[in-house]
C-alpha cells in the first residue's frame, strides 16, 4: 500500500497565523513554495496560505503585506491527510474539496505536503487524469 508519507515532500513548515504577509512570502521564496500551512498558538492547523492568496486577497486589493497577517487570510476549514492514510484516500480528499496542495499530519504535528508536483511522481496517467479532471472540472 502507497501511502501519503511515501508521496508527500517531507520537511514542510509551519507560519504562524499571526505572521505578516510579506514574511510569509519570503519564506515562500527561501523554501521554493508556493503555499505555507498556517498555525494556531497551539501548532494547530489553522488554514493554508498561498503566494496567489497574498497577491490576489492582500496586494491587488490595496493591502499591505506588512500588516496583514496570515490568519487573515485563512478561512473555512483546514483539510490534511494522516501520514499513513492510502493514496486512494489522498486523491479523494484532495479532489472532493478540489484542493492542490494537501498537509499531512502524523501526531498531530506536521510532517509533509503533497501536491500536484507530488502526485504527477507517484500517481499513473490515468490516476493523474482523474485528479486533473476533477479538480479543476467548473463547479
Amino acid at each position: 500500500m502507497t501511502t501519503a508519507a511515501d508521496i508527500m515532500h517531507p520537511g514542510a513548515q509551519w507560519i504562524p497565523a499571526t505572521e505578516t504577509l510579506d514574511r510569509a512570502a519570503e519564506l515562500m521564496r527561501r523554501l521554493n513554495v508556493g503555499a505555507l500551512p498556517v498555525s494556531d498558538a497551539d501548532e494547530r492547523l489553522c488554514g493554508i496560505v498561498t503566494d496567489r492568496d497574498i497577491v490576489v486577497k492582500c496586494v491587488a486589493t490595496g493591502h499591505d503585506p506588512a500588516q496583514v497577517t496570515c490568519g487573515d487570510l485563512c478561512e473555512g476549514t483546514p483539510r490534511w491527510i494522516a501520514a499513513d492514510a492510502d493514496v486512494s484516500d489522498v486523491l479523494d480528499e484532495m479532489e472532493s474539496h478540489q484542493i492542490k496542495r494537501l498537509p499531512v499530519i502524523e501526531n498531530k504535528r506536521l510532517v509533509g505536503m503533497i501536491s500536484e508536483a507530488d502526485l504527477a511522481q507517484h500517481l499513473s496517467d490515468e490516476q493523474l487524469a482523474g485528479f486533473v479532471e476533477k479538480v479543476y472540472a467548473r463547479r
